[in-house]
């Protein structure tokens, strides 16, 4: 049976490849070592394979097809958007375990959108080539990544109760898996941030805190409590991307939490937060 041992929350801010600069050298190095710590954890945590759940927006899909959940069961690379220090590059999917998720999930109630062919962006590439390539590296065999996208980012969006729910299928069917792999799960996205608004640059350190709170505490109910318009007026568009940390929370049902860092930094048009998710 595999089974699904750890969980990271991270941010996947693109303006930090584009402007490294921007902020104080100090804010900046903190934020960066921050995925150098989630990689070493993950790596302690000697996984198999990573589930990273991300989201659109709107570069991947389109106006022509906008799916509630999707999850790639075949040739993955990516990403599609480029950045500096962020190349487009094979992905080494685990292509056998995650067409075993959309087949459980079908069976159960789950209709999953299945990309047999898949170009991620940057909500799953950031992860993948900050922490999961680096965990791979400092235990020196491979980790493979399988991509799951979640309407988080573009309306109509994934309820949170939804999105709860897939966290659950996505754990039974791993442990459903013939096969003695070890699983982590990485929610995807950031905190406050507002995208392509006259509000972009906001950071909402009160708002931010909140949710790392909620988070920390492993208080799910709380951050599903959050109304669409709560988290749009408090922590903008980008925050509705809370949605990836509850499936992720969801799918790995910690016993406990650590907070790695966070950082709240209107240069990267972000609050940027890191949480590991502990189990025992």
């Amino acid at each position: 049976m595999a089974t699904i041992v750890s969980g990271l929350l991270v941010p996947h801010d693109p303006v930090m490849f584009v402007a490294p600069d921007a902020p104080a050298k100090e804010i900046a190095d903190k934020a960066w070592a921050a995925f150098d710590t989630c990689a070493e954890r993950l790596a302690e945590q000697d996984v198999d394979t990573v589930i990273i759940v991300g989201n659109d927006h709107y570069m991947l899909f389109g106006t022509t097809c906008l799916p509630q959940f999707c999850i790639a069961t075949g040739d993955v690379d990516g990403p599609l958007d480029q950045l500096p220090g962020l190349k487009r590059q094979p992905v080494p999917n685990h292509e056998a375990l995650a067409t075993h998720i959309a087949a459980h999930g079908h069976a159960n109630g789950f209709d999953w959108a299945v990309a047999r062919s898949f170009s991620t962006d940057h909500s799953f590439s950031i992860p993948f080539q900050k922490i999961v390539q680096r965990a791979a590296e400092i235990r020196g065999k491979p980790i493979q990544a399988i991509p799951v996208y979640l309407a988080s980012a573009v309306d109509p969006f994934l309820t949170m109760q939804r999105a709860q729910q897939l966290g659950q299928q996505i754990t039974a069917a791993v442990e459903a898996f013939d096969g003695d792999e070890r699983v982590a799960v990485i929610g995807s996205g950031g905190i406050s941030h507002w995208v392509g608004t006259k509000e972009s640059g906001r950071v909402n350190e009160t708002f931010d805190h909140m949710v790392l709170d909620h988070c920390c505490s492993l208080n799910i109910n709380a951050i599903m409590a959050l109304s669409d318009e709560h988290i749009l007026e408090h922590g903008g568009n980008g925050a509705m991307e809370l949605r990836n940390f509850v499936c992720a929370m969801a799918a790995v049902n910690a016993d406990s939490t650590s907070l790695i860092e966070y950082q709240p930094v209107p240069e990267w048009v972000t609050g940027l937060g890191f949480i590991e998710l502990k189990k025992h």
